[in-house]
């Protein structure tokens, strides 16, 4: 085997590894969205607006613009105390006091 052949076999395999590892992750995805307001303080998945940074730095519960992810088409049926519901948007209520 010559080096350009092995070189594209080689080429070939690593792709088809990370195409395999890339695959479970985009499924999973594909039956879950964000909804925001939900997430109870310090749990919320990521994009808790100004002054946090990520996964879990949400400041108070049912944080508007914090989000959670949860199966797909169950987002705005969900309710939190008050009679308020998840958004697929980020809101305005509940923010922080800075």
């Amino acid at each position: 085997m010559n080096r350009l052949t092995r070189n594209i076999a080689l080429a070939g395999s690593f792709a088809t590894a990370l195409a395999m590892l890339a695959a479970p992750a985009s499924a999973m995805d594909a039956d879950k969205e964000k909804c925001f307001g939900v997430a109870l303080k310090g749990q919320n998945d990521c994009a808790a607006g100004p002054g946090t940074t990520c996964a879990g730095t949400s400041k108070v519960d049912y944080q508007g613009n914090a989000w959670k992810a949860v199966p797909k088409g169950t987002c705005v049926s969900m309710e939190v105390p008050g009679g308020r519901k998840g958004s697929l948007t980020a809101l305005e209520r509940d923010m922080p006091k800075m």
